[in-house]
């Protein structure tokens, strides 16, 4: 899977710096640029299309919700996510209705920025599917009210197993009809085969998942793992 390419746009360096930083931990994404005004920004986008945007409201030649409108006329594929100060009723309003990934009060932690980001990487994925939808995956992408897409995951979780990424493993699995390989779900939420086979069977010791024996095209077996429903 290529990387999810990843433009910043702030105008106090060392928080851009905070951003690249974050961004670097997790796996599948790559800051291609930085900006530090509105007029930056958009000469960026005359040269590429990013897929996700992490915009500050405050810039020196322009609020960010103002810009909101340019960037989606310049590269209208590209999502944002705003990370700000503000909490005026007039920004948050207006960043509702331009229909922002996600808006993020500073300070913020790694943790919180981490969940945005892997929230919007799964509907990317779940978007770039050229298959039928199930109800299950429109669902995620629209939830419902008093339904939440990332439900806490109901476990204990040992050392070395991150809440937030076993909540894209059980959401994939979930929407796997056929189950899903080690492989195949590593590649799906951005993590080596050998940590998505972590997770994996760490749920078959919970007995949330179980495993069937299924023969690829090559004739070699793989394990393949089901949630029970």
């Amino acid at each position: 899977m290529n990387n999810i390419e990843v433009l910043v746009i702030e105008d106090d360096v060392r928080v851009a710096d905070v951003h690249c930083r974050f961004l670097e931990k997790i796996e599948g994404f790559t800051v291609i640029a930085r900006a530090s005004t509105g007029e930056e920004a958009l000469d960026w986008l005359q040269s590429f299309s990013p897929h996700l945007i992490l915009l500050d409201v405050f810039l020196p030649d322009i609020l960010g919700v103002d810009l909101i409108d340019k960037i989606q006329e310049v590269s209208p594929t590209s999502s944002i996510i705003l990370i700000t100060a503000a909490t005026e009723a007039h920004i948050v309003q207006k960043a509702y209705q331009k229909n922002v990934t996600d808006y993020i009060l500073k300070p913020f932690t790694f943790e919180q920025l981490k969940e945005s980001i892997e929230k919007f990487r799964y509907k990317y994925l779940l978007l770039k599917n050229n298959e039928k939808f199930t109800h299950e995956k429109i669902q995620y992408l629209w939830p419902k009210a008093g339904s939440s897409p990332l439900q806490e995951t109901p476990l204990l979780l040992p050392k070395g197993i991150d809440p937030t990424t076993m909540n894209h493993v059980i959401n994939h699995l979930s929407i796997m009809e056929n189950g899903s390989t080690a492989e195949l779900l590593g590649k799906n939420i951005g993590v080596s085969r050998s940590t998505a086979r972590r997770y994996l069977e760490f749920l078959v010791t919970q007995k949330q998942v179980y495993t069937e024996l299924t023969y690829g095209t090559v004739g070699r077996p793989e394990r393949r793992y089901f949630i029970y429903t």
